[in-house]
Parts: C-alpha cells; structure tokens; sequence
C-alpha cells in the first residue's frame, strides 16, 4: 500500500490522502499563498487574513467558529509562511466530516466583519511587540531581508502595526481573491479511513466550490549581493547570522545542501557547529544551521548568540569550519553516519501524524508528488561526497554576515 493516495476533486482541487491506525484524524487545507503574494502596501494582509478567517462567516459568528471543534475536543488552527497558508484541525476520527465542513466554511465563506477586525489588529500588535522583544527571532526576519532586499521574500509576514491599521474588510476580500484560487489548493488528511472517504467528504464540502484560477506569477528575486552588516540592539548577549542564498525546492541540489546542512548545524548534538563552538571552547549555549527552500530560490543561515566579547570569534570558527567543508571531501565514516541520521530524523518525524500530513500537503501542492520513506531514503543514501563538497562550494563561496551588539 502506498504511503499516500491521491485523488482530484471535481472543481480541480487536488487531495493527498494516508490511512493509519489511530482513533484520531487530522486534516488540512493548504493555500498556495503568502506574504511573498502581498503587493506594496499590503505588507501584512496574509498573515492578517490568516488571523480573521476565525472572525466569522456567512454561517457562523466568531465564537461558533472558535467553539465548533473545540466543544468536541479537537481544535482548529492556521499558519502563514512566506509562500502559503494553511488551515488545519485535529478531531476524533468519527468528527472528520465535521472539520472539513467548518474548513471549507472558514476558507471559502469569511465575512471579515469590520468590528471583528478592529479587536484582532490588536492582538497583531501584540504579537508584533513580542516578535520584536525576541531578537533570536527578529534577526532571521532582519537578515532576509537584506538576502532577498528588494523583492517580496524580503519583507517579514507580521508586517508593521502602520500597514495592519489600514487594512478593512474591503482589503481582505481582495487578497483573498487574487490569491485563494483553488488551482493553488491540495486538501491532505490522515485517518484510520479510506482515501475514496476522505475523497467523499471533501467532495462534499470543497468540491463544490467553483473553480478558479491564479493570473498572476511570483516574480523571481533580484541578484543576491552580500553584506556585513552590524545593528546595535542593546541585547544582553550578542546575536549572529552568516549565511546565503540556496536552492529552490525543486532544484536536485536541494537534498545534498540540506544534508550539508545538517551536518554542519543540525539539531543533533554531535554537529561540527555544536561540537567546534559549545563542546570545544564553550563560547556559544545555541549555535544551529537551517535551510528553507522556495519555489525558486532558498536560503541558508547558520545562528549563534555569544557574550558580546566572543561573537568574533565565533564568526571566525564557524566560517573556517565552511572553508573546511568547501576544501576538502567529508570523510566516508562522517558521510555514512551523516546518512543514518538523516534518514533517522525523517523517519521519527513522521512518526508524528500531524506534523507528516501537513509536509505532505505543502508537498504534494509544490511538487504534484510525495516521496514515500523508502524513495527518499535511497536519495540521500545516494549522495556523494563530492556532491556535498560542491554545494559547499557554490553556496558558501559568497557569505554574508549580520550580527546584533
């Protein structure tokens, strides 16, 4: 039995569909849309939008969206990143009709009632006070920014409280519009049911929604020019990001930069990072490499914080550790190992079924396609060392550096 099936619902909606064992079902509805979609003087609407689809509909108030799930024990949520939104709930598996129902309702029939809006630009603000306050956090946004400056990946999803205070009804309307076209939209599940159920259930309540389709496209970021930035933050520690440019999720060098990655940063305790800069010379409680991929680009960010007086010779650790990588192969012990960790990390997180389903569904809307466990574990159990030495090379041949006083 294959790992997922899939299946097209009547107004072209795709859906991913995975029966397991389990008296609990989750399901999600994933939106070929973010912050990357928002036009000049919209910044923010996404994220915005993603908050008042819970505001109500033309079938429920607020407070019988929030209570739907909630009063039967499961629970609904959303997210926004920079290039989709998704919409998610978790309930008991005999509910699964029912949170399809109240996603299809909270997607596809929000009012964004004005009244509403005016408490939730609130909350927004708060969250943007509490982002803000966090400069672990804040430097990520900070040093996008200036990767992708002048495109629309630069900008953060939160937006400001200036841009969140002009928004009306009106405006998310619009946004939703332009962006929410059901060519841009994979419903995935996971369930101790059928995918012809799932199919069933989701015919009822999305499938009959009409058909629409995008008529804009992403524009691709201007060239990537590197910097050595320093912001005074006042913060107690210094915080630090070196990092560059990747590769955009389809492009086959994706899986080699992320096991590079991985190696050099990883969440594992035994990265060169965590060993060359905690375990050696106790300069750094969190160091930690990441790499996000977009549709068409990507990028690479290697995190430290330090006391103030350490934070150059960090810098100057980490980037000899990538000199080290771009010079010379990774020896076939420290490969083999990097592998079965790898592959490790996968599996365990698909223990985890919310978490696989949601993957999933931004998968299977990004590539058409999802790799079973055993297909990825023969493509990373592929790469070679000289492979990785020549990511190594073409990624980190131009790094740039920004770091918090």
């Amino acid at each position: 039995m294959k790992e997922f099936e899939t299946y097209t619902l009547s107004n072209g909606i795709r859906g991913i569909h995975r029966q397991v064992r389990s008296g609990v079902a989750h399901c999600a509805l994933v939106v070929n849309a973010g912050s990357r979609d928002e036009q000049r003087g919209e910044y923010g609407i996404a994220h915005f939008t993603e908050h008042a689809l819970f505001k109500g509909t033309e079938h429920r108030k607020a407070y019988q969206v929030n209570c739907r799930l909630e009063n039967l024990g499961g629970e609904l949520n959303a997210y926004t990143t920079k290039e989709d939104t998704t919409l998610h709930a978790t309930v008991l598996r005999r509910d699964f009709a029912r949170a399809v129902e109240l996603i299809a309702d909270v997607i596809f029939h929000s009012t964004f009632p004005d009244r509403e809006l005016d408490k939730e630009r609130e909350v927004i603000a708060d969250e943007i006070n509490s982002y803000k306050d966090s400069p672990s956090e804040r430097i990520y946004d900070d040093f996008e920014d200036m990767i992708f400056g002048g495109s629309e990946l630069g900008h953060n999803i939160l937006g400001s409280k200036s841009t969140i205070a002009r928004f009306t009804s009106e405006h998310l309307h619009s946004f939703v519009k332009r962006t929410y076209t059901t060519d841009q939209m994979v419903f995935s599940s996971i369930g101790n049911f059928s995918a012809a159920t799932a199919q069933s259930v989701a015919e009822r309540y999305i499938g009959v929604i009409s058909p629409t389709t995008r008529d804009f496209q992403r524009v691709a970021p201007q060239p990537y020019v590197a910097f050595d930035q320093r912001i005074s933050r006042h913060t107690h520690q210094a915080h630090g990001i070196i990092g560059t440019r990747g590769y955009g999720i389809a492009d086959d060098r994706r899986l080699p930069l992320a096991l590079l990655v991985n190696v050099l940063g990883g969440p594992s305790a035994n990265s060169l990072l965590n060993i060359l800069l905690r375990e050696k010379h106790g300069l750094s409680y969190n160091v930690e490499a990441t790499y996000t991929p977009y549709s068409d680009c990507g990028i690479v960010g290697i995190y430290f914080s330090s006391d103030h007086d350490n934070a150059a010779q960090c810098v100057e650790l980490i980037e000899s550790e990538i000199a080290a990588l771009c010079r010379e192969h990774i020896t076939p012990r420290r490969l083999a190992i990097a592998k079965r960790q790898f592959v490790a990390q996968m599996a365990i997180s698909m223990e985890a079924n919310e978490g696989y389903m949601l993957g999933a569904g931004k998968s299977f809307l990004l590539y058409k396609d999802i790799d079973t466990l055993e297909e990825a574990y023969k493509k990373v159990m592929a790469i070679t060392a000289t492979q990785i030495c020549d990511v190594a090379r073409e990624c980190f041949s131009d790094l740039s550096r920004l770091i918090y006083r």
